[in-house]
């Protein structure tokens, strides 16, 4: 599986333990967290032991997440990646978070459009999905901007933070 994707301005590395610093600081963020399956982390060593976790699951070909570099600043603003990986079906789940300082400032699209491009021209996919909160606008409107399609909503779908919560379905396919 690929270890590094560019852009003009990021650079998609493989996640790896070197980064849970870097990623604990955006993970403790809890405006970050407040629509992510997890809660914001409180030691660095949560950091570590999610890297840890999403490595087996790239080991295992299931997933595959990378931290997202600015180039210009050298500087880890985030991750993406693709959280579900379903080579039978040749579709996936595409998540992504940025720290809270570079929100707004077309980082997400720029990442998602390069995962896409390698999941419909490298890996020959066919379909990529994202699961939104319904109030994670931020999250609704990049998927907008990037031309995926509103299926519906799944209700009370997943348990996050202790209740069950909607979550909307998007897709775009190779053929959009």
């Amino acid at each position: 599986m690929i270890q590094h994707l560019y852009t003009k301005r990021l650079h998609l590395r493989k996640m790896t333990s070197e980064d849970a610093a870097s990623l604990f600081t955006i993970w403790s963020d809890s405006d970050v967290t407040a629509f992510m399956n997890i809660t914001n982390f409180t030691t660095k060593e949560q950091a570590e032991e999610m890297i840890s976790f999403l490595d087996r699951l790239a080991q295992d070909h299931k997933a595959i997440r990378f931290t997202i570099i600015e180039r210009n600043a050298n500087e880890i603003i985030g991750s993406c990646g693709y959280n579900s990986l379903d080579f039978e079906n040749k579709k996936a789940e595409i998540g992504y978070e940025i720290a809270k300082k570079h929100w707004g400032k077309g980082f997400a699209p720029e990442a998602i459009s390069t995962l896409m491009d390698y999941a419909y021209n490298r890996l020959d996919f066919h379909r990529i999905e994202a699961k939104v909160e319904p109030e994670n606008v931020n999250s609704v409107r990049v998927l907008d901007k990037l031309g995926f399609t509103y299926e519906g909503t799944l209700r009370q779908s997943e348990k996050a933070k202790d209740k069950f919560i909607d979550l909307q379905m998007y897709s775009k396919l190779k053929t959009d």
